[in-house]
């Protein structure tokens, strides 16, 4: 079974996310830009949000790149990974509309540590497809930068509760990481 469909229905699910969450965006009923300002948490959590999902996108994308065989678990694997991201655009809003609050916020943190879970499962699925010198095997030997971020995310959910703003900071770290496109994928092409 080849990735041709997964990957466009992935590609359509991560489009969806992102206009959900622009949709939640609603236009301030004043026309200066002071209308604009309290409009702010919303449309930075948005940022930050659209950075995380296209992060994904392009990871997933260097992912199935890689990969030459799917099998019904690597189907399921890449569905928990889609129900996580689908919940992005809810504790998004959320999260923006209550100021970055703690509660928000460690929720948030708790949707992207259960993304980044799932991506890392179904990476592990999609490596029980090929062979230990595969190209995908070479690529995710090792993966410290993805153990890294499960840790910081696990650290910023008690950390809200402490101080949001720690939390905040720790997301904007692991997006900053993963800004660059995983290259040990890219590399092997």
């Amino acid at each position: 079974m080849n990735t041709n469909r997964l990957e466009a229905f992935s590609d359509g699910v991560f489009a969806i996310i992102i206009t959900i969450m622009v949709l939640e965006m609603k236009v301030p009923h004043g026309s200066g830009l002071e209308s604009l300002l309290p409009l702010l948490p919303v449309f930075l959590s948005y940022v930050l949000s659209f950075v995380y999902i296209g992060i994904y996108w392009n990871n997933h994308h260097h992912l199935f790149q890689a990969s030459h065989s799917l099998s019904g678990k690597v189907l399921w694997a890449n569905l928990h990974l889609l129900f996580w991201l689908s919940l992005v655009p809810f504790t998004t809003g959320w999260m923006g509309e209550n100021n970055f609050e703690t509660v928000p916020v460690a929720l948030y943190g708790f949707n992207l540590l259960m993304a980044g879970v799932a991506y890392h499962f179904l990476a592990k699925k999609l490596l029980s497809r090929h062979d230990a010198d595969s190209v995908l095997a070479k690529a995710l030997e090792g993966d410290r930068k993805g153990k890294f971020s499960l840790v910081i995310y696990l650290c910023s959910i008690p950390l809200a509760f402490l101080n949001n703003w720690i939390s905040m900071a720790l997301f904007l770290v692991v997006a900053l990481l993963w800004l660059t496109p995983d290259k040990r994928i890219e590399k092997l092409f």
